[in-house]
């Protein structure tokens, strides 16, 4: 009698401690089902969002290279040198234009709320932490912040007084013209060259940011992709 109740209770003991295994190695497998799917989702959400970056990367890259375009222009007009004034208009828009840094980040703070473990690869979340948490940070410093790259704020009124007497406008406001050569004195011309000077330097150096972040972006593009394709 005793030898049926001790088989009794080994075997409901093991049929309950097999259940609970079996429900705990259920639950264990729909978090990482959930998990997984979560990871899937919010690669594709950050494989979309970096597209779009490249984009906006691209405007504001090819913007601060017009920039520089724009102080080499101004510089010869000081020098009075001979120049085709057909883009005049947007040279002297350009030169002190600034930019905003945007970035699609809505993805990336969605990882961060479910947890940066959640991308296993160690390299991926390695360089996902790096462009958000300090390229991206960066750039917007120094396109918003940074007092130096202000270029509209610092430079443009000061800049306007000197060049805009010798404007020539048509009968709709553009700026179509100049009357040269233009009359500044040597006090003048001087200021302005160092401005230009400034503005070269720092267009030149946050162009080179641009086209490092740029790099790291495709890289993490390509990673991601193969990522998703396991």
């Amino acid at each position: 009698m005793k030898n049926k109740n001790w088989k009794k209770y080994i075997f409901e003991f093991v049929s309950i401690f097999i259940a609970v295994v079996s429900a705990f190695a259920l639950n264990n497998w729909n978090e990482n089902r959930r998990d997984n799917t979560a990871k899937q989702k919010i690669l594709e959400e950050l494989n979309n969002g970096l597209k779009n970056d490249i984009e906006d990367l691209n405007i504001n890259l090819n913007g601060h290279k017009r920039g520089i375009k724009a102080c080499e222009f101004w510089r010869n007009v000081i020098q009075n040198k001979e120049m085709t004034l057909d883009s005049l208009q947007f040279r002297f828009i350009e030169l002190t234009r600034d930019y905003t840094s945007l970035q699609n980040s809505s993805a990336y703070e969605t990882l961060k709320s479910r947890g940066l473990e959640l991308i296993e690869n160690d390299s991926l979340r390695s360089e996902l932490i790096s462009l958000y948490e300090y390229d991206y940070y960066t750039l917007k410093i120094l396109e918003e912040e940074y007092e130096e790259m202000q270029y509209q704020k610092n430079y443009f009124k000061e800049i306007n007084e000197f060049l805009a007497p010798s404007f020539v406008f048509d009968e709709n406001g553009v700026l179509i013209s100049l009357e040269t050569p233009i009359n500044l004195s040597k006090k003048q011309k001087n200021i302005l060259m160092s401005y230009l000077i400034k503005i070269e330097l720092n267009r030149k150096g946050v162009l080179r940011f641009y086209q490092k972040t740029k790099k790291k972006v495709k890289s993490l593009e390509e990673k991601i992709t193969k990522e998703l394709d396991r």
